[in-house]
């Protein structure tokens, strides 16, 4: 075990990656290869350089992907096909195993580093007024505009006030030389395993709904999420063009 050591207290990590076979928009992509590699095995690849995660599952709706996994030698749990979300997926893992913080990997990130899921959990491990954590890093006002860049807005703890698909904060002055005011948001989450599996109890919350953002629903509930700043940057593959910007980056 390497549980994350804060003070006298100990927490168990258990990394888990909601791989869905059925997506709407590319059917079969945690299969898709790049570099002749199933995207799913990066992600786990990926997601082992942590040194602070005890466990790591991929949660699967389909035989074949848990069999792609497991000849990669991976921990691969079945999971209903009818669930909505991967936090709910994430979810039911969750609950079949006892540790302290889980942690939601994106399955669709094959660019993914181990210290960024350290982080989230040194974060859980080291506040325990915060049931929830994800990261962020600074963008430009040329992306801000992406409405497929989530944005995220901060208090003066790094705590997040929205999540949001629109350009905020909107920036009625010209800002102070060098201020950054565009934070992206990078959907990777820490939770407590107890909070988790409350939130995922919760009813969708109409934020949530109007911005097709999870997020939001810990927030419209009076739960905070630590953001945590990462120097990294993520890929996220959502259709088949997005497949050759990962192998451009990974053959950098």
């Amino acid at each position: 075990m390497c549980s994350v050591h804060v003070g006298r207290e100990e927490h168990s990590v258990l990394g888990v990656i909601p791989a869905r076979f059925a997506s709407s928009r590319m059917p079969g992509k945690p299969l898709a290869l790049i570099n002749d590699v199933p995207m799913v095995e990066w992600v786990a690849r990926g997601a082992s350089e942590s040194e602070r995660m005890d466990e790591l599952i991929i949660a699967t709706d389909d035989e074949r992907v848990r069999d792609a996994v497991e000849s990669c030698g991976r921990h691969a749990v079945m999971t209903s096909p009818t669930l909505q979300t991967g936090t709910d997926r994430v979810a039911i893992v969750a609950a079949r195993f006892d540790y302290d913080l889980v942690i939601n990997i994106q399955g669709d990130e094959p660019l993914i580093k181990g210290p960024m899921i350290d982080a989230l959990a040194e974060a859980l491990a080291s506040d325990d007024s915060v049931p929830m954590a994800t990261l962020g890093h600074p963008i430009s006002e040329e992306e801000a505009t992406d409405p497929n860049a989530v944005k995220v807005v901060t208090d003066m703890r790094g705590r997040a006030l929205y999540f949001s698909r629109a350009k905020i904060p909107f920036i009625r002055r010209t800002p102070h030389e060098g201020a950054q005011n565009y934070f992206k948001h990078v959907g990777i989450y820490g939770y407590r395993r107890d909070f988790l599996l409350k939130f995922a109890a919760l009813p969708p919350s109409p934020l949530e709904r109007a911005e097709g953002l999870e997020q939001l629903r810990a927030l419209e509930y009076g739960f905070p999420i630590r953001v945590v700043e990462t120097p990294y940057r993520v890929v996220g593959v959502d259709i088949h063009e997005d497949l050759e910007r990962v192998r451009e980056e990974l053959d950098r």
